[in-house]
């Protein structure tokens, strides 16, 4: 638990920075790689995952303000300088540039998001692990084995025994890119891979919520800012992926059967 890694000259790296960078590298390596047996451009992977990564950070930095607009009110300045971020605004920064961006591209966003969002889960888990190394996104005191103890970070309370919230949270995500992985590894109908992502990540997100100790996050009644938004995602993608899954398939067939249609009547003119 060093978040201070290696220090030459005026130059210092750090744990938290290098596992994101590390995660967004494997991301767009994992996408390119999984996006040539797609037949969807590889290529665009690389600006795709920038431009979600940027807007995603300024996302989560608007949704942590949000959250703690007093204090913003209060020092406005001082507060936009704090590492604070709310991942869920970051999730949805990051769709919503995905699909503006794949919209100017001239190609379909769901299409991309299903093939990214394996290797999303994927680079989250390499960014708790960052949170690990920094101390931040801590877990509350506890007297298992399980315990960890930081003697250096300037987040988590130093000398106590906590919850490893940041280390549950990385095998979680890591486990939702297995399976979406697997998932995915067979033909699935457009948008399915990534409503399931929301789903599996929202579920895992409202629980370990509990176990989360550092309480400077925001809340609604007695719930956290995650768990309120993870109470309301959950049944809303449930109930997209039942009900508007079939809807968007069906588009698409309807409009490879026009393409066919139209390639068929070029044939007969010729």
């Amino acid at each position: 638990m060093h978040n201070e890694l290696i220090t030459i000259g005026p130059v210092t790296i750090y744990g938290y920075g290098l596992m994101i960078g590390i995660g967004v590298f494997l991301a767009m390596i994992v996408g390119d790689k999984r996006a040539k047996g797609r037949g969807l451009n590889g290529e665009l992977v690389y600006g795709l995952t920038v431009s979600a990564v940027v807007f995603g950070f300024l996302a989560a930095k608007v949704l942590f303000i949000i959250t703690q607009w007093k204090d913003f009110i209060a020092d406005p300045l001082a507060f936009i300088s704090t590492s604070g971020f709310v991942v869920y605004g970051g999730l949805i920064g990051g769709i919503a540039t995905a699909v503006i961006y794949c919209s100017i591209k001239k190609q379909n966003g769901i299409d991309y998001l299903d093939l990214m969002v394996p290797s999303v889960a994927l680079a989250q888990g390499m960014g708790r692990i960052g949170c690990f190394l920094a101390g931040c996104c801590y877990g509350k005191p506890t007297d298992l084995p399980i315990g960890i103890t930081f003697s250096h970070s300037a987040f988590a309370p130093n000398n106590v025994s906590l919850m490893p919230t940041q280390l549950i949270m990385s095998a979680g995500d890591f486990i939702i890119a297995a399976i979406l992985l697997a998932f995915s590894r067979r033909y699935r109908k457009r948008g399915q891979v990534t409503l399931l992502w929301l789903i599996l990540y929202s579920i895992g997100r409202f629980f370990i919520e509990f176990l989360r100790g550092d309480v400077a996050r925001g809340s609604v009644g007695v719930l956290s800012t995650s768990q309120f938004i993870a109470v309301i995602m959950t049944p809303l993608c449930i109930l997209l992926y039942i009900f508007a899954v079939p809807l968007l398939e069906k588009g698409r067939t309807a409009k490879q059967d026009n393409e066919e249609g139209s390639e068929s009547e070029e044939g007969t003119d010729e």
